[in-house]
């Protein structure tokens, strides 16, 4: 069965770029992101580990960990990585995990038999800090992540698992969020001091709490 949304990331232990890890331990009560890429060595991947890398001080302000995965053993992971920071301008700063038996691919349901039954697709699992799974996205392994969008949803997932508000469509860090229907109008005016803009009984936009 696939893993859904509240579920506990699984844990396994893996050998990665940067020595052996204990998932849960490894994640040590943050957040992580563990993206899958279908094998080594090509193209789309190579892009893609590269912008992670251009990225992670935005990953690391966030307290969010990033941990790649290719089918694809270590031996070849470091071939790789001069590869990608050749073409990139960015050099490999986060652990990519050698999956070879495809182990992890297969305890999160990375490889589908309909689009290839030996290549992960492109996964995506954001894990808070209780281990749980709070985003998944697939993409086929022909298109290449927006990890800026993933940036985005993280900011909001944040956000929200502090404060009783949601974000509407197309919000960026800053912008207004809407108070969720379960906060009663007497409970808003002591979460939201400042007041808020009633648009529907059920649609209350208030300015981002800090």
């Amino acid at each position: 069965m696939a893993l859904q949304l509240g579920d506990e990331a699984p844990n396994f232990t893996a050998e990665t770029t940067e020595g052996t890890i204990d998932f849960h331990k490894w994640i040590d009560g943050g957040w992580a992101v563990l993206f899958s890429h279908p094998k080594d060595f090509t193209p789309v991947c190579t892009t893609e580990l590269g912008r992670v890398a251009a990225l992670k001080p935005e990953f690391d302000k966030r307290g969010v960990k990033v941990i790649g995965l290719s089918v694809d053993p270590l031996g070849s992971h470091a071939e790789w990585a001069k590869d990608i920071k050749e073409t990139q301008g960015h050099a490999l700063n986060f652990p990519l995990i050698g999956d070879g038996d495809r182990k992890v691919s297969n305890l999160y349901g990375m490889i589908h038999p309909n689009a290839n039954d030996t290549l992960t697709v492109r996964s995506v699992f954001v894990i808070g800090p209780d281990k749980k799974i709070k985003l998944t996205l697939t993409y086929p392994a022909s298109t290449g992540r927006n990890f800026d969008e993933l940036l985005r949803v993280i900011d909001s997932l944040q956000l929200t698992a502090k404060h009783k508000v949601a974000t509407p469509v197309d919000w960026q860090q800053g912008g207004d969020v809407i108070i969720v229907p379960s906060v009663s109008d007497e409970d808003a005016k002591k979460q939201f001091p400042g007041g808020w803009k009633t648009l529907k009984p059920y649609l209350r936009v208030v300015q981002q709490p800090k």
